[in-house]
């Protein structure tokens, strides 16, 4: 437990949280009418239950129940359940202030674009020393905007943009390939998007937080809408599809995260912004796309088009011969079927970055779950017609061969991570509003802050 006082200077309101356990002791130390009134309302400091507390002027404080173990998500309903527009600070004793802070902001967001907001959510003065909390909130914040922007306000363009802008705010530097430099040296990916009127953007970001540091790759797929293309899919499946640049999203808000720490690594940023449209120029069933690498994929399937874009960032990021590569993408509904939507897909040919990567998770209660790279499916892809299908045609183990088909994509030797996440909230829950979300990005910064602490 660790004391924390009110930040000088600024009026609020106390907070206080309170394990179930602890809560005989707090009543105990409470004025006689206060404590009765927790008594009467039937408080018992289950996770997430906040009461308000009397006082002779009116509103004295409140309380919020917390479960033995830091959780943020203990604090994610907090900035909605206390009165409107009111500010507190922590008061007492908590398990983990920085937990607080970060689950406080997440579960304040909401999406104010093209929606009135009825009301101010309560506010929480970040105390001393949990700065890096609201660094990782605001990151995760600003990933959630991009998901949830409407395909038509965000297409290649805007998306490659927005990865270039935070470049250029944390001293980094970005270019921006499209026309025919992209169909020279990304072919694949421009495959994806000839399809449609708004053309595709490759963002490159370089950042050096130690120019001597080890480089880390991260790729980003930014599918900003799917058709599906010419294997159009069905209303239903399309309807979310602005959250097909999800691992895009994701990728900046790990970036934003290195670069405003500041760790001693460099980065290189990927970001495959795309639109797989349906027109004349799309790309069709049994066509033979040529790649980076030099391989030739024939397309089983124009709905697996994220592989395609991810296979041509992949190939460049391995030339540039980095210690580590990491890529994010809402790759396959197969890694939801088995997983569900709240635990992310990981993939890796190299175990201690797996290790590494759910370690992290678990330690941020941002989790992630491994999958295996079966050496026995590999063959599924395999053509007469090529030198691999984007697609098998087995219908199982779909999110399994989408990551065998990466790995073709990459030398032996080089540690590669893939997450294959939805980057979605279906339902509002503490701290995790309906609409879009950062999967895996806390994880992610986490096993990089423990990779660059052992330089």
């Amino acid at each position: 437990m660790a004391e924390v006082a009110p930040v000088e200077g600024v009026s609020s309101r106390p907070l206080h949280a309170i394990c179930a356990e602890d809560l005989p002791g707090f009543l105990a130390g409470l004025p006689e009418v206060s404590a009765a009134f927790l008594r009467a309302s039937g408080f018992a400091a289950k996770p997430g239950e906040i009461a308000l507390l009397p006082g002779e002027n009116g509103l004295a404080g409140a309380v919020i129940g917390i479960g033995k173990e830091a959780s943020p998500w203990h604090f994610g309903g907090a900035a909605w359940s206390l009165p409107a527009g009111s500010r507190w600070h922590l008061a007492g004793s908590i398990p983990n202030a920085t937990d607080a802070v970060l689950g406080w902001h997440l579960g304040a967001y909401r999406w104010l674009h093209h929606k009135r907001q009825e009301r101010a959510p309560a506010e929480l003065i970040a105390p001393s020393g949990t700065e890096n909390a609201v660094m990782m909130a605001e990151a995760i914040c600003a990933a959630r905007n991009l998901i949830n922007m409407p395909a038509a306000e965000l297409g290649p363009q805007q998306l490659a943009e927005a990865a270039a802008g935070l470049a250029q705010r944390h001293d980094g530097r970005a270019e921006i390939i499209t026309g025919q430099a992209l169909l020279d040296g990304f072919p694949c990916m421009a495959a994806v998007g000839a399809g449609s009127p708004r053309a595709p953007h490759l963002a490159i970001l370089h950042w050096e937080g130690d120019a001597n540091g080890p480089l880390v790759a991260l790729c980003g797929k930014g599918v900003c809408f799917d058709t599906g293309g010419l294997d159009i899919k069905p209303s239903a499946a399309m309807l979310r599809m602005k959250k097909d640049m999800g691992g895009a999203a994701i990728m900046l808000a790990v970036a934003e995260m290195v670069m405003r720490a500041r760790l001693p690594i460099r980065l290189l940023v990927l970001i495959g912004a795309v639109e797989n449209a349906v027109s004349g120029n799309a790309m069709r069933p049994m066509d033979v796309l040529h790649t980076r690498k030099g391989l030739r994929v024939e397309i089983g399937n124009t709905d697996a088009e994220g592989r395609l874009v991810l296979c041509d960032l992949l190939q460049f990021a391995t030339e540039q011969q980095p210690a580590l590569i990491l890529d994010a993408a809402t790759l396959t509904g197969a890694a939801r079927v088995a997983l569900g939507p709240d635990l992310p897909a990981l993939f890796s040919n190299d175990d201690a970055l797996a290790e590494g990567l759910l370690r992290a998770g678990q330690a941020v209660q941002d989790p992630l779950w491994r999958l295996p790279l079966h050496d026995g499916y590999d063959s599924w892809l395999d053509t007469p017609f090529a030198d691999l299908s984007n697609v098998s045609q087995k219908p199982m183990a779909g999110a399994v061969t989408a990551a065998l088909f990466l790995r073709r994509f990459l030398p032996k030797g080089q540690p590669w991570a893939h997450i294959d996440v939805y980057a979605w909230n279906d339902s509002t829950r503490p701290g995790r509003p309906e609409g879009g979300e950062a999967q895996a990005a806390r994880a992610m910064f986490k096993m990089l802050q423990d990779f660059s602490g052992r330089l």
